[in-house]
């Protein structure tokens, strides 16, 4: 199938199917243009007040990461079944997970030279420059992985990129 921006449910029609809700970022998905964008600000915006607690705590980070990308495969899934289009524009569940592993796993010397909120602010930038660019194989992923994988997948990979441009930084501040 092919990615579509033409069928918007409504926030009333979310509501009643929380897996709709929860595909579409509580909403945020419905916020156009660049609903990938505002679901990754809310993806931000959710995990910031926590951010100090979690942080530097690894093995809660890779349960909290594998246990959201799980259900991430769950929601997306049958949300793009039940609108009959694979990974709808709208669908940001992928992004908060994706940012969510950036913001989770950036390096620790950064929140400390710059602080949660500035890391948090390249933490998004990063993001979303590998989700939008989809360098190889995140473009491959993305146009050749079906279902709740395939939605949630890309974004992992390019939380990965992300992290790797973060984690270069050392090298300038080191």
């Amino acid at each position: 199938m092919k990615k579509s921006t033409l069928i918007y449910p409504s926030l009333q029609a979310l509501l009643k199917k929380p897996i709709h809700f929860l595909a579409f970022g509580l909403g945020s998905g419905l916020i156009r243009p660049a609903p990938g964008t505002w679901g990754s600000l809310l993806g931000v915006l959710l995990l910031l007040p926590f951010l100090s607690q979690v942080f530097d705590k690894t093995l809660f980070n890779l349960l909290f990461i594998a246990a959201t990308f799980a259900l991430g495969c769950h929601f997306c899934g049958k949300t793009s079944k039940d609108l009959g289009v694979h990974d709808h524009s709208g669908i940001v569940w992928d992004e908060f997970v994706g940012q969510w592993a950036v913001m989770l796993f950036a390096p620790p010397f950064l929140y400390a030279h710059f602080g949660f909120i500035a890391v948090s602010i390249a933490s998004l930038l990063a993001f979303r420059l590998f989700d939008i660019w989809k360098p190889q194989p995140i473009g491959w992923l993305d146009r050749n992985t079906a279902g709740g994988f395939g939605i949630m997948i890309d974004d992992l990979l390019a939380a990965l990129y992300a992290l790797l441009l973060l984690w270069s930084s050392y090298f300038f501040y080191a």
